[in-house]
């Protein structure tokens, strides 16, 4: 089948890299798994030899002639944008234990499905992408890397985060342009105690303008309770937001809204 550039859709057709992706989804037979873009179903097949409960979200009906074979009691396909769907609903009448998401996202809208997949507060126990290179690197950053920005944090609050292994566009048809990656998603058991609506916006505005300093991006705020924060860790306000910790973050969170 033709792929839809309109989609994003490249399909992964490495039996290799499948079978990778499979084995790193510990789901068992009470759990639900849910895989967003099945494409042609190569990894939706190995899913299903785990017995879970699957429930696939494809947007292109046109698949349908490669999918709805795979259908039985415990899979379902669903032909629907998942950013227009309502997996709360979708899966009210399945009982499970834990939950994981795995998904091949396309590339031009992999953030704004992690975030809707978050703010549906789904209790997702582990999310597993395929992702570009250079999104996976920014997710996964370390303080002090050109990669660490205010997105890293933001998905370092809900879980802990880690890039697997890379795919190389060969692994694909068509071959996209850019190389992938896997990443690893799971769940944060113990968050940060914040307002999130604050902490979140403290992140976004600290890394604001990326080459400013962070007394620059932070002009709003409470600079004497800013420097008092970076003094203890032996650090000034010239700074930039990449350089700093999730750790010393919070401490500027508690200083500018808990005092």
């Amino acid at each position: 089948m033709k792929s839809k550039k309109s989609l994003g859709q490249n399909f992964l057709i490495d039996k290799n890299i499948i079978n990778d992706i499979n084995n790193n989804i510990l789901a068992q037979e009470n759990d639900l798994i849910i895989e967003i873009g099945p494409g042609m179903g190569a990894l939706t097949k190995e899913l299903k030899k785990k017995n879970a409960y699957l429930i696939c979200y494809e947007i292109d009906a046109d698949l349908k002639i490669y999918l709805n074979s795979l259908e039985d009691h415990k899979t379902k396909i669903i032909y629907q944008d998942i950013l227009l769907s309502n997996i709360k609903n979708d899966i009210k009448d399945i009982n499970y234990n834990n939950l994981y998401i795995v998904g091949n996202l396309p590339y031009y809208i992999t953030t704004p499905i992690i975030k809707y997949l978050i703010n549906t507060d789904l209790n997702i126990k582990e999310m597993l992408f395929m992702v570009q290179d250079e999104v996976a690197n920014r997710f996964t950053a370390l303080p002090k890397s050109s990669a660490y920005s205010s997105i890293t944090l933001y998905l370092n609050y809900f879980y802990h985060t880690s890039k697997l292994f890379k795919v190389s566009k060969k692994c694909f048809n068509p071959i996209p342009k850019v190389e992938s990656a896997i990443i690893k998603l799971s769940k944060r058991e113990n968050k940060p105690q914040v307002n999130k609506e604050d902490y979140f916006k403290l992140i976004n505005d600290a890394f604001k303008m990326k080459r400013k300093t962070l007394k620059n991006n932070l002009r709003g705020y409470d600079l004497v309770k800013i420097n008092e924060v970076l003094q203890k860790h032996n650090l000034n306000d010239t700074i930039r937001a990449e350089e700093l910790s999730e750790e010393v973050f919070i401490e500027l969170y508690n200083s500018l809204f808990k005092n």
